[in-house]
């Protein structure tokens, strides 16, 4: 590993060095990271600063499995600039990173490894494209994705009504699993729970159901928006309470036609809105109801049990425990929260599980002694539409698991081919160079004759994305039951795969068909909520095939290193690795533009447009919009006067919460602005501009997760240091072909960050779910 020194007149790699110092345990952070500027919030009544706003939920280390970049001072773990977040520079949301504006504070962090962009939010959509030459402008992307989507969720909904039938197992239960059962059954048959509820309920037993084939898919169509006049009415009900008209449209896209009269009698509702925040809610309360409008008010507790469970989505968990739950009610002000939380369980807006009810359940049917202590209950939180996604996902993926009985002759090959051969479901684990493996299994099937498809999260040769193939712009369309019409789907990428994404396209494999899980499960993990990949494989419901091609060279080295949590130094003699010390967030800009437009160009023959700059968050002095501003004035310097962008400026579109797009800017008229995409055309609204793309030559590293440049520049200004985390600096440095150079100035936070910092964890239900129709299976062979 090369170092080039702060007084080297040009950032050059090809300057020998020496490397830098052996890993250290102990941080140096300069400062907290810079989270830059937040997207704009709604404008809160006059009196709502006086009632200062907690950090909501507290740490819940033990609930899961992680993937922040850094630690969490207060309550939750945080999500970064796409999922993971905290104290980073880049949690403002901004277009790049795929999200909305996650609140830094309010929930626990997005675990394993988090990615990089929005998860999904209702109401967001996705932009337009018109193909060259076409006369008819395309359904959006993001209109087909939410309309496919839609159709797997309503086939989840009836799937949900099947399970209401009453719970007959429990007969032999007494004490604590007696008293659980029966807080279940009061809240089926709509009785107040007990008091004790929160401390001891579980949530009633799941049966299994019968597979259903989903409706066949109907035609996408964007989602009507609200009527002019909702809007006005929602208008005079935020002027009436003081809180910003601007508002007016979101309230009435996520309330609904009746959202004037559902904020005038519930003014709380107003937290259904992106971007309010709890103390901006309060205020326009108050302005509404008067003296009326307290802590202890049921509708204010309701709306904020909603809103907590939301904001940990945005951090990647499918739920929460009742205690964290509890304990950022109470730092919300209010009164008994445990009985708020109840009341919210009660009137059926959140539901309530169980991890071991069903083990405990059948260990007492067979003879255990009633009441006997069989380890402690953990008792979880969460919202339907998540709950319901991961039920499905879990029913889908057993269903897959048990699909062959004996194996298919397929003449041998490789582990993974012989695995795919005699399994429905198969997981493969590996680095960028074991991505070969997969491509290789898909030729052998398809040499059988097999209809193989090849998935992956961002464009690749010779794959279709994920989002296409669900929504019918790409791969094989799907069979008169709405199934894919394949025999075999490989999943590149796997780790990017939230719970809901991951249901649908699990959902739509068809009987007999196989699915290959692949992916690296060192890198950042989903923008959205869950961690699909990482459960499926700590619940060792089917064959795992770890592959043993390691990433080569000086770069492949370095990063497998980083994967055990060591930062070793790596001889690099054709300079593939070179540190670049800086001082200070402005040399760190200036080291980067010469870096990118001289020195790699220059050394290595790379182009500049081909050079992709890495950096932890937007904000900040060395964020990507201070990069994306000098990098634009070296490389495509003028006006912007297509909204900042000029023909020629490297862009990332966000078409969807999730995804983030590299494009080139084309032009622009009243279209829209046009954009190359890997040369495709697409078309962003002039009012979905500001919001939808944002200069791409510097993205974080949840941006550029699952995609690779022939050289990477990572940048680390002192004020990131706490941003940082194990599986950030993996994925960051992982995104390097042939050259990486490491803009350094965070002195001994980088070896911390890799030796101590671990990915935050996620809280989910998938693993226990899965374990538990494994173990269904394993004693029902016959079945």
């Amino acid at each position: 590993m090369s170092t080039d020194r702060p007084d080297a007149s040009a950032a050059d790699p090809t300057i020998p060095t020496p490397g830098p110092a052996a890993p250290s345990p102990d941080p140096a952070a300069s400062g907290p990271a810079d989270t830059g500027s937040p997207e704009a919030e709604p404008t809160a009544p006059a009196d709502e600063a006086a009632a200062p706003e907690p950090d909501p939920v507290p740490a819940a280390a033990d609930s899961g499995e992680a993937g922040e970049p850094e630690a969490e001072p207060d309550a939750v773990p945080a999500a970064d600039d796409s999922g993971n977040a905290g104290p980073t520079p880049d949690d403002s949301g901004e277009a790049g990173d795929g999200r909305p504006g996650a609140e830094p504070d309010a929930v626990p962090a997005a675990g394993d490894g988090g990615p990089g962009a929005e998860p999904p939010v209702s109401g967001r959509g996705g932009v337009g494209e018109s193909p060259a030459g076409s006369g008819t402008p395309a359904v959006s992307e993001a209109a087909a994705e939410l309309a496919a989507q839609k159709v797997e969720r309503e086939r989840i909904a009836r799937r949900k009504a099947e399970r209401q039938a009453p719970v007959e197992a429990g007969g032999k239960l007494s004490g604590k699993a007696a008293d659980l059962l029966a807080a279940v059954r009061a809240v089926e048959g709509g009785e107040k729970p007990p008091a004790l509820y929160f401390d001891d309920a579980p949530a009633a037993p799941r049966k299994a159901v019968a597979a259903t084939a989903p409706p066949p898919p109907r035609s996408p169509e964007p989602a009507a928006g609200p009527t002019p006049d909702a809007v006005a009415a929602v208008e005079a009900v935020l002027t009436r309470g003081g809180a910003p008209a601007a508002l007016a449209g979101a309230a009435a896209t996520a309330l609904g036609e009746d959202a004037a009269g559902l904020l005038a009698e519930d003014p709380w509702r107003l937290l259904a809105v992106a971007g309010v925040r709890p103390a901006q809610a309060d205020g326009f309360a108050r302005a509404l109801l008067g003296p009326d409008a307290g802590p202890a008010d049921e509708r204010r507790a309701a709306a904020l049990v909603g809103w907590l469970l939301e904001q940990a989505a945005l951090k990647g968990h499918t739920a929460l425990e009742a205690p964290t739950l509890e304990s950022a009610l109470a730092q919300y002000g209010v009164p008994a929260p445990a009985e708020a939380l109840e009341r919210a369980i009660g009137d059926g807006a959140v539901l309530v599980f169980n991890e071991g009810e069903e083990a405990e359940a059948e260990e007492s049917e067979e003879g255990e002694e009633p009441g006997e202590d069989t380890g402690p209950v953990r008792v979880l939180v969460g919202l339907e539409g998540y709950a319901l996604a991961e039920e499905s996902l879990a029913d889908g993926l057993a269903r897959l698991a048990g699909g062959f009985d004996t194996p298919a002759d397929w003449g041998g090959g490789s582990e993974l081919i012989r695995a795919a051969a005699g399994h429905g479901l198969v997981t493969h684990t590996g680095g960028e160079a074991a991505r070969a493996e997969p491509r290789a299994l898909a030729a052998a099937a398809r040499e059988l004759g097999l209809r193989v498809c090849l998935a992956a999260h961002p464009p690749a040769p010779d794959a279709v994305t994920t989002t296409g193939l669900l929504a019918g712009t790409e791969g094989p369309g799907r069979d008169a039951d709405g199934r894919f019409a394949l025999d075999l789907l490989i999943v590149l990428d796997a780790p990017q795969l939230d719970v809901e994404t991951a249901a649908a396209l699990v959902e739509s494999v068809p009987d007999g068909a196989r699915l290959v899980l692949s992916g690296d499960p060192g890198v950042l993990g989903s923008a959205g909520p869950g961690r699909v990949f990482a459960d499926v494989l700590a619940a060792r419901a089917c064959p795992q095939v770890v592959s043993r091609v390691p990433d080569p060279g000086p770069v492949g080295e370095l990063v497998s290193g980083i994967g055990i949590g060591e930062l070793n130094q790596v001889d690099a003699p054709g300079k593939e690795v070179v540190i670049v010390p800086v001082r200070d967030a402005g040399e760190a800009v200036h080291r980067t533009v010469q870096l990118v437009a001289e020195s790699v160009p220059r050394a290595f023959g790379i182009p500049a447009d081909s050079v992709q700059v890495i950096t932890p968050g937007h904000g900040g002095s060395a964020g990507t919009r201070a990069l994306n501003t000098a990098l634009k004035e070296r490389l495509n310097p003028g006006p912007g006067r297509f909204g900042g962008f000029d023909p020629g400026d490297r862009v990332v579109h966000v078409p969807s919460p999730g995804r983030a797009v590299p494009a080139t800017v084309v032009s622009a008229d009243a279209r829209g602005l046009h954009l190359d995409g890997a040369g495709a055309r697409i078309v962003v609204p002039k009012e979905r501009v500001e919001s939808q793309v944002r200069h791409g030559w510097a993205v974080t590293a949840h941006q550029a997760v699952g995609a690779r440049w022939p050289a990477v520049v990572v940048v680390l200004p002192g004020d990131a240091a706490q941003a940082l985390s194990r599986d950030w600096v993996y994925t960051a440095f992982g995104r390097a072909e042939r050259h990486l150079s490491v803009v350094h100035g965070v002195d001994q936070a980088l070896a911390h960050a890799v030796a101590q910092v671990p990915p935050k964890p996620r809280t989910t239900r998938l693993t226990g779910l899965l374990s538990a129709l494994a173990e269904a299976a394993r004693e029902k062979p016959g079945e």
